[in-house]
């Protein structure tokens, strides 16, 4: 297991390494001197004080302090974690859309940072790329759904590169998203951008609300998207019902 372990870093240095961490879906602890504040359903600020963050891959936060076995505040799974430097601080924030909450530590002081790839939950460490994921579509795409043909990979639209893009069995022009791992909404949210792109590229009016893809008419046009990842969170599964869209579990490399 690759242990990550920096002791008294430079907010630069502690953002590099957040930065890395996040991406490799790490626990990751953070313990310095930090203030912390919350905007939700309530609001609530602690003044400066030496405190431990813990951040989980399921988006999970929690600031804990010397004393008792509860933190004292904290974000549930589902959570997206971001990191910056403003103003002097290493700024960390744990933010969810459904209700918006916004958790915010900011340190004065890093005196330790640490992150690990933990095993043993109900998700996997993944050690693939999503290039390794694309690679498992491109030479299986049943992987996807029987039928699905890949036409074309990083398609240019206005929403940015498409990871793949091909059509299914009934000839629906289909949008592919590719995750290395578990992902919250912020996922869901970036396919229905390609997806709408791909719309306005092809004339085809957007669905309401109310009426998914699928049911649809035979002579009605459809453009599909469909989330491949590990797993998703609870939200992200809400809203890509929502939309209409799919979530295809699938691992970079094969077991």
């Amino acid at each position: 297991m690759t242990v990550t372990s920096v002791h008294d870093p430079s907010h630069r240095e502690a953002l590099w390494e957040l930065e890395d961490a996040f991406e490799r879906g790490d626990l990751i602890s953070v313990f310095g001197r930090c203030t912390v504040s919350y905007e939700g359903r309530a609001a609530s600020d602690l003044g400066a004080g030496d405190r431990l963050l813990v951040l989980k891959p399921d988006g999970a936060a929690l600031v804990h302090t010397d004393e008792g076995r509860q933190p004292v505040n904290w974000q549930p799974p589902g959570s997206e974690h971001r990191a910056a430097v403003r103003e002097g601080r290493l700024r960390v924030r744990s933010t969810r859309t459904n209700p918006d909450e916004t958790l915010t530590v900011r340190f004065e002081r890093v005196h330790h940072l640490s992150a690990m790839a933990v095993t043993g939950g109900r998700d996997l460490t993944l050690h693939g790329s999503e290039e390794d994921l694309r690679t498992r579509i491109l030479e299986r795409p049943e992987l996807v759904e029987p039928g699905f043909e890949p036409r074309e990979t990083e398609r240019p639209s206005s929403a940015g590169p498409m990871d793949v893009f091909g059509v299914d069995a009934d000839g629906n022009p289909v949008v592919v998203e590719l995750k290395r791992r578990r992902v919250g909404p912020d996922a869901v949210g970036q396919l229905a951008r390609y997806v709408r792109a791909l719309r306005e590229e092809l004339g085809i009016e957007e669905r309401g609300d109310d009426e998914s893809d699928v049911d649809r008419g035979d002579d009605d046009p459809v453009v599909r998207g469909m989330l491949v990842a590990p797993s998703v969170t609870d939200r992200a599964a809400e809203r890509l019902a929502e939309r209409g869209f799919r979530h295809v579990a699938l691992d970079p490399t094969p077991e």
